[in-house]
């Protein structure tokens, strides 16, 4: 492995270089007063994209951002020094062009993760280096400068290509990808069991046992049980989602019956398209663009570490209220709560994912995205969302976005209202830890 990488980074650097060396020669000049380019927004945006264009399943795309992220973020950091970084320590080479290295650090994670982009990918990685011309051009001056700047580019992308490959190598071995017995819970009552139409064991289990990224266990923010069965607070969640996430006959509105699927959605991608127009629309610095998506994409992964963690422990736990609606509502009358009544016909709008009820997924990414922002910007920005296959939706508050997402859970009959109010509070304590704790700014940083 060791070896492939090695090889890896030779190949980008010299690729790199080749680019460089083509592109300050024909590239044409920046216009007069044009906005420069900020390529850790850029490379966010391509990240977006390639998720898409990938259709990741959203179980597996927070991890993916914080991977790329922490790639960028020291890249970056490892020049300016402004920050404590995240893993990479080493200092980097006097006189690295810093976009140089968002450039290459950003381009080698995204082929890492993403093999059979690569194309894409090398066709993105040369249009960046392009913009990067005007760094280079002499402008009048002499062509020692020019060769000078060139020499900074070049290290630029040695660093970059550097950092990412060690990151890469960390994240390789985090227990994500490793194999673990099928899990299925139990048959006791208020237990998850597998849901219709697939049955199928508990899926992303790897989330469960994945290495965080600066959260000091998946533990260390872990819920509360969840409500018992015969509890007031059981029945107020049980009638809510029996009305409004049946898939016939409910009590939903039109909006809301629209809003379910679009919020089933990649989380990921809804959060990192909210956060790169409103980082635009504010003129966000680089510096501040790169540490603001490096504290949203690593407090949405631990915050998925955290709630996959917790519904793999309650959910082996046949006492603990993890069951699904979709199972809850036809066995009601087996619950010993005389506020619920069994429906053996009720469906959800959504079918409804492959893991325990409790905590919630989407919920507590949410809390932990908005969260984030709202440390960065007032409440009031104006963004749009896409989702594919629906049409798309803007948005002109972060809370509103973060509500919509919410309830969409309970509209599409998947989760119990408390659950979602519990897990949401799980994704913004952490993402609090992670913007306090991490990240912290370095006395005398540059």
């Amino acid at each position: 492995m060791k070896r492939n990488s090695c090889r890896m980074t030779v190949a980008v650097f010299l690729v790199g270089l080749a680019l460089v060396s083509s592109l300050v020669e024909t590239a044409p000049k920046p216009s007069e007063g044009s906005a420069p380019v900020n390529q850790v927004l850029e490379w966010n945006q391509i990240f977006i994209d390639t998720l898409i264009a990938t259709n990741t399943a959203n179980s597996s795309s927070q991890r993916l951002g914080a991977i790329v992220h922490t790639a960028i973020f020291d890249a970056y950091n490892g020049i300016q020094q402004r920050y404590t970084p995240i893993f990479v320590h080493n200092r980097a080479p006097d006189g690295a062009s810093r976009r140089a290295a968002v450039i290459a650090a950003a381009y080698t994670a995204l082929v890492g993760l993403f093999p059979s982009q690569q194309s894409a990918l090398d066709d993105n990685y040369a249009a960046s280096l392009a913009a990067l011309s005007d760094e280079c051009e002499d402008g009048g001056q002499s062509s020692r400068r020019s060769t000078s700047c060139m020499r900074r580019v070049e290290h630029g992308i040695a660093w970059g290509t550097e950092v990412a490959q060690l990151v890469l190598a960390w994240r390789a071995t985090d227990g994500f990808s490793a194999s673990y017995p099928p899990f299925t819970g139990g048959t006791a009552v208020g237990q998850w069991r597998p849901t219709p139409p697939a049955f199928g064991a508990m899926s992303a289990q790897g989330l469960a046992f994945s290495t965080m990224f600066v959260l000091a266990s998946n533990t260390q923010f872990e819920p509360g049980p969840p409500r018992g069965l015969t509890s007031d607070t059981y029945a107020d969640d049980f009638n809510a989602v029996k009305a409004l996430g049946r898939r016939t006959g409910s009590t939903r509105t039109a909006d809301q019956t629209a809003l379910a699927p679009f919020w089933e959605g990649n989380a990921s991608v809804h959060w990192n398209q909210a956060a790169n127009q409103i980082a635009h629309a504010n003129h966000l610095s680089m510096s501040d663009s790169n540490r603001m998506l490096a504290v949203l994409n690593i407090a949405m992964a631990d915050t998925a570490f955290t709630t996959w963690s917790a519904k793999r422990f309650y959910g082996a736990v046949p006492l603990e209220v993890t069951w699904r609606p979709v199972t809850s509502i036809p066995l009601a009358d087996t619950d010993g709560n005389p506020n619920t009544t069994a429906d053996p016909d009720w469906l959800p709008l959504i079918n409804t994912p492959s893991h325990p009820e409790y905590p919630a997924g989407h919920p507590s990414l949410n809390g932990a995205a908005a969260t984030v922002l709202l440390s960065h910007f007032r409440r009031r920005q104006t963004f749009t969302l896409t989702t594919t296959g629906q049409p798309s939706r803007t948005y002109s508050s972060i809370a509103q976005a973060r509500s919509d997402g919410n309830n969409a859970r309970v509209w599409g009959g998947m989760h119990f209202p408390s659950t979602v109010d519990i897990s949401d509070a799980v994704g913004e304590a952490i993402a609090n830890y992670v913007n306090r704790n991490s990240m912290q700014r370095l006395r005398g940083g540059r």
